[in-house]
């Protein structure tokens, strides 16, 4: 029922911001919920929570859609409306017996310019709800993926807490030579590389672990409730998958592999402190010849 209200309440709010709201649009919308609610486990709060964050996202992609068509608009309105003025200027000297022919342009110039900044002004107020929708939002736009800030949060939260009584494992993943793919295929076969490398994740891992995107082409993977050798294993089948997997983009192949670095949450953690583990774990594998892993644990070693 909660997922009901939050889709209704998303699609609601976008038709009342707007001035028209395409059927395709609101078909779109209604095509992304029913997958979404198939794909729910209705036994775990977290696909709930996740499903929720879907409905919000699919929301923002309409809005973002409406933008880049009153962008066009605006944009077409100004190219007419200079031309005019341009044309009006240049005939004004022989037209001067023509009084009423030069008043009917001026008022045609005068509506267009309004007409741009009606315009210009509902760009910035859905551009405005975009940047709204983004701040609370918690899904990554990109991979569908936890984003940054639901990381922080997250980090936030869980080291606030002091103690835990259970193992949690941090692994920072970062794509190797991800800037030779988007220099040899472009930046869009990147983007795909990306949004593969995230299903590959969520293929892989429990459905408890968390996944979210940390920026660029690195990820953060929480494992809770993990033994070490546990957290290894899962390491070393990702790592595993990842390359010997391989992504088609208009007939190219293209491989990639993956470095990670790991530690593991101790009391007294801090945001900071459990990053800059996992941050310098992941700079051994780089420096150790990529694809691997290497681990940082609290004492150093």
């Amino acid at each position: 029922k909660s997922l009901v209200v939050q889709m209704n309440k998303e699609l609601v709010n976008n038709i009342d911001s707007q001035d028209e709201v395409t059927k395709e649009q609101v078909i779109g919308y209604l095509q992304n919920a029913i997958i979404t609610i198939k794909n729910i486990d209705s036994n775990k709060t977290d696909s709930i929570e996740h499903a929720k964050l879907q409905f919000t996202n699919a929301y923002k992609e309409i809005a973002e859609k409406s933008i880049s068509s009153y962008q066009q608009t605006s944009g077409e309105l100004e190219k007419i409306s200079k031309l005019h003025k341009e044309a009006v200027n240049e005939f004004t000297p022989y037209a001067i017996h023509l009084p009423t022919i030069i008043n009917k342009f001026n008022d045609i110039q005068n509506y267009m310019a309004e007409e741009i900044e009606k315009a210009n002004e509902v760009i910035a107020m859905l551009t405005k709800q975009v940047q709204d929708l983004e701040e609370e939002s918690n899904l990554d736009g990109l991979t569908k993926v936890f984003n940054r800030r639901a990381l922080d949060r997250y980090l936030q939260s869980l080291t606030s807490k002091g103690e835990i009584k259970h193992t949690l494992h941090l692994l920072m993943l970062d794509v190797d030579d991800f800037k030779n793919v988007n220099d040899t295929y472009g930046h869009i076969a990147g983007d795909k590389v990306l949004i593969y490398l995230a299903n590959v994740l969520r293929r892989v891992l429990r459905d408890g672990d968390k996944v979210f995107r940390y920026g660029g082409e690195e990820f953060v993977i929480i494992l809770n409730r993990l033994k070490q050798d546990k957290c290894q294993d899962i390491v070393q089948r990702l790592l595993l998958t990842i390359s010997t997997s391989h992504l088609l983009y208009k007939g190219h192949s293209i491989k990639i592999t993956a470095s990670i670095g790991a530690t593991q949450y101790i009391n007294g953690d801090t945001p900071q402190s459990i990053l800059e583990r996992a941050d310098k774990a992941l700079y051994k594998s780089k420096n150790s010849g990529k694809n691997q892993m290497n681990v940082e644990l609290p004492d150093g070693n």
